[in-house]
């Protein structure tokens, strides 16, 4: 008896952690910005256009790369989109 409720004690715990694994891997990068070395999309719900475009900057010089806005969409739930592109002028 005892065994049957510290195995099911594990397994209660084992899919707890699981479960927040998961939920953990649905949150993306933090401050609405997700991306990668080619570009990325910044949610307008959480900063303003100038901080989006700074947020882009920092992004791209991650990966050595200048930032190029593609699009401001401003409406609610709208995002700042951008593009990280070699630029010839950071070239070692």
């Amino acid at each position: 008896m005892a065994d049957q409720t510290l195995t099911r004690g594990l397994a209660q715990a084992i899919a707890c952690a699981a479960l927040g694994l998961l939920l953990a891997a649905c949150a993306g990068p933090g401050g609405g910005l997700t991306g990668n070395d080619t570009g990325g999309i910044i949610a307008f719900a959480s900063v303003t256009q100038q901080e989006a475009g700074e947020l882009a900057v920092a992004h791209c010089a991650r990966y050595g790369k200048a930032a190029h806005p593609t699009g401001v969409d401003r409406r609610d739930g709208g995002y700042y989109s951008f593009a990280c592109r070699f630029d010839p002028r950071r070239a070692d």
